[in-house]
């Protein structure tokens, strides 16, 4: 018999907080797998033994190591042996480390299968009240915030809803990008996703921009569409000065102008309120 043909690589989803969430399926992969690769073994290990269920081995593999893990990945599949990769929380290789050996595997000649459960993605935009598709899934953003426009602008331009994850302590500076970039959308913040503190908190990008959300927990961002088709230079000059008009900080002005206007970013409608000031 053809060891290699038998050895499969299983992509295994596992709880985000809830551990009910964990598929029979799922539970009968990693217990009858050779080997069991964990981003935090620790984190994996409690997991399982919530559940009352007992890895064979399990071995380190995360954004530090994944390189170097692939050549021994390979080498314990071409045993014959069956593998199970596991994310912290969540589907694997959304945001997390995995695809480099998928691709590898599956060049090699190995099984890869899908065992499918809980994703932070899925969940977020199930619940979040906002068009669920098209979307697109930005991961987590760059971290500089000229890049974090340039992603936001460059995806915001499909029509699609945004989904991302961020890192509670930049929340309000990313999601100040994002109304640089994209104008003031609606959004709804998703933390602690099937944990017994689950928020959800609708608003608009500039309910929350430049905020220090004091939120704990992990957060998923779901940004609705732009509206249609984009308005003309003549209209978007005509609200800037009727805004301009109540007297309001030009940054608050423009606000308020970019949420009346279709396809104009707060950017935009900023550069239009100078020129007319100085004009």
């Amino acid at each position: 018999m053809d060891q290699a043909r038998d050895a499969t690589l299983f992509i295994v989803a596992t709880p985000l907080g809830n551990a009910g969430d964990f598929s029979p399926r799922a539970a009968a992969v990693v217990a009858g797998a050779d080997v069991v690769l964990a981003e935090d073994t620790r984190r994996t290990g409690q997991l399982l033994k919530t559940l009352g269920i007992a890895a064979k081995r399990l071995m380190s593999f995360h954004e530090h190591n994944e390189e170097a893990r692939l050549p021994q990945v390979l080498a314990i599949l071409a045993e014959g042996a069956t593998v199970a990769l596991v994310s912290d929380a969540g589907t694997p290789l959304l945001a997390d480390p995995g695809y480099r050996l998928v691709r590898a595997a599956r060049e090699a000649g190995y099984g890869v299968s899908p065992v499918p459960g809980p994703s932070a993605v899925l969940a977020a935009l199930s619940a979040a009240g906002i068009a669920p598709y098209p979307f697109s899934f930005l991961g987590f953003v760059p971290r500089s915030a000229s890049e974090a426009r340039g992603t936001f602008a460059r995806f915001g331009a499909t029509g699609a809803s945004l989904v991302f994850f961020e890192r509670k302590n930049r929340l309000g500076v990313t999601l100040a990008a994002a109304l640089e970039a994209l104008g003031d959308r609606e959004c709804v913040i998703c933390r602690e996703l099937t944990k017994t503190f689950e928020e959800f908190l609708p608003g608009r990008l500039a309910d929350f921009a430049g905020r220090d959300l004091e939120l704990l927990g992990e957060v998923t961002v779901v940004i609705g569409p732009g509206k249609a088709g984009r308005s003309s230079e003549e209209t978007a000059r005509a609200v800037a000065a009727e805004e301009a008009a109540a007297g309001e900080r030009p940054k608050e002005t423009a606000r308020r102008a970019a949420a009346r206007l279709s396809g104009w970013t707060l950017k935009e409608v900023y550069a239009i309120l100078m020129d007319q000031e100085n004009g």
